[in-house]
């Protein structure tokens, strides 16, 4: 690898940020003349097929959001000299430069700030998908004053356990703890970038993994510090448990609205963003399109990610292998009690923590470090995914220009062959007694049998992954409508509701199938 591969079709102005995975640059789609930003995979990750599927999947994520609150995709394209995501150009200066220049928004700029980064997450939190790594280096501000969220690089499914990785900064209690992954904890870095923005500083002031640490997961909420009115949601967003927290993003949107309502009238988003649009303003030189000649229309390239059968797993975005043997050993002593001291080696271990290249961001501001999964084993290395002209998977706005009625096809390297088994179709039916629940799973599999597996969860509200009661593997038949049926003795616990995910190997689109029952004669007690 020479790191001079780059996207067939477009032409490379230059490099927007770097990080440990890679770099980001901005290139004009030759067809179009498109601007748009670049992300490839850096050298040493291509070496490993865990970062290249993992990569990939960020590329599939994007593509099945279609949110105007984060960042579009226009397609992927995987070769033997590389791999990258081409997306869409925001032409926008990330939220950590902002702060490093003016210190604070003002709380109606903030209030603005956290409604736009919440609903970008509650599109994320519908697909069923936990960002993981919100910060201010994640979220892009146009000169508008509108907002968007990047890098999804460390994205996992709801109610997996892929380990502590995130912003220490910015990482809820359970995170350090290396509980399940679950939408509160991205209310939780959520709340603290708000408060940041407030103060112009972080919650919590820790100079070492291990100090921070325990701040987040012992000390007082510093609710006092921000303006009287919006405390309420400080308090909630930072609670150390997640159960104290709105338990998701959407839910804290209604609330934000009634606090920001209630306490600075109709017009406070407004004025928010006209005082977002004002700060940006401040910083002209930050903005990708200062000094680019690129200029086009959003025209969309017309390469869209196909299906690839690939599994999420909780490891990437790695740092080099001591930084990675560092993380661990640092977050082995706290396990699931934080510690007081700080341990041997935490200070090496901030060097070598380095942010990723998160989206179109420039490379002067500081980055916050981070603390990224290892790459997971494959069984088996999963094949490229082919690039097929047709629609693009977004359809987000950019702000490079007004859209193009009719897109250009690109070019993109020969495809690998596709999977020999392809799935399709998965649903899943379930009917609970008060002490067994039965799932009826259907599916389309052609080429070969497929592995069904089921992942059982109870909770106090429907689909709620909230405590996990067991998983069954089952092999379904080759059929158009094959069928398979599973009984699940139910744990005693208390919880009111069954809920059952059901995922394929190899994988279907979408990766998950859900379905939950009340379990009869519980009582749901209202909180």
């Amino acid at each position: 690898m020479n790191g001079m591969w780059s996207v067939p079709g477009y032409s490379q102005i230059r490099e927007l940020g770097s990080g440990a995975s890679g770099r980001v640059v901005l290139a004009v789609h030759d067809g179009t003349g498109t601007a748009v930003a670049v992300k490839y995979l850096n050298d040493r990750m291509l070496e490993n097929p865990a970062f290249v599927r993992e990569f990939r999947a960020e590329a599939q994520l994007l593509g099945a959001l279609g949110s105007p609150y984060v960042v579009g995709l226009y397609e992927y394209v995987e070769a033997p000299g590389g791999a990258a995501i081409v997306m869409e150009l925001v032409d926008g200066i990330p939220l950590n430069a902002l702060l490093k220049q003016c210190g604070q928004t003002g709380p109606e700029a903030a209030l603005v700030l956290l409604k736009g980064s919440l609903l970008g997450l509650a599109d994320a939190h519908r697909a069923g998908v936990v960002h993981r790594d919100y910060k201010p280096a994640n979220v892009l501000v146009a000169a508008d004053g509108t907002s968007k969220l990047v890098d999804f690089g460390i994205a996992t499914p709801m109610g997996t356990t892929p380990g502590a990785a995130g912003t220490p900064a910015y990482m809820a209690p359970e995170q350090w703890q290396g509980r399940p992954a679950s939408p509160a904890a991205d209310v939780y870095a959520a709340t603290a970038t708000f408060f940041e923005c407030l103060t112009g500083r972080k919650p919590y002031d820790g100079q070492s993994f291990a100090e921070l640490a325990v701040q987040h997961v012992e000390a007082p909420v510093p609710e006092t510090e921000a303006p009287e009115p919006v405390r309420p949601l400080i308090r909630r967003g930072l609670a150390k448990a997640p159960e104290q927290r709105p338990e998701d993003a959407e839910a804290f949107v209604a609330e934000l609205e009634g606090v920001a309502r209630a306490a600075y009238g109709p017009e406070w988003e407004e004025r928010g963003q006209r005082k977002l649009a004002a700060l940006a303003a401040l910083l002209p030189l930050l903005f990708p399109s200062a000094g680019a000649p690129a200029q086009g229309t959003t025209a969309l390239a017309t390469t869209v990610l196909p299906q690839p059968p690939v599994t999420w797993s909780p490891g990437r975005r790695g740092l080099v292998a001591a930084g990675a043997t560092l993380v661990l050993g640092v977050l082995a002593v706290f396990g699931y009690q934080a510690v007081g001291a700080e341990p041997a080696g935490a200070k090496a271990l901030n060097a070598f923590a380095t942010s990723s290249a998160s989206g179109p961001a420039p490379a002067s501001p500081s980055a916050e470090p981070s603390i990224p999964p290892s790459p997971s084993p494959s069984p088996s290395p999963s094949p490229s995914p082919s690039a097929t002209p047709s629609p693009s998977a977004s359809a987000a706005p950019s702000h490079s220009g007004p859209p193009s009625p009719t897109p250009t096809p690109t070019k993109s390297p020969t495809p690998t062959p596709s999977p020999s088994v392809l799935v399709s179709a998965v649903s899943v039916t379930l009917k609970a007694s008060p002490t067994v629940g039965d799932a009826l799973v259907s599916l389309n599999a052609k080429g070969g049998s497929v592995t069904v597996v089921l992942e059982w969860f109870r909770g106090d509200a429907p689909n709620a992954l909230t405590v996990a009661d067991g998983t069954d593997s089952l092999t379904a038949p080759a059929g158009p409508q094959s069928t398979v049926s599973q009984r699940h003795a139910i744990a005693r616990g208390g919880a009111c509701y069954l809920t059952v995910r059901v995922s394929t190997k190899p994988a279907a689109s979408p990766q998950y199938a859900y379905a939950t029952s009340q379990i009869p004669r519980c009582v749901v007690v209202p909180r």
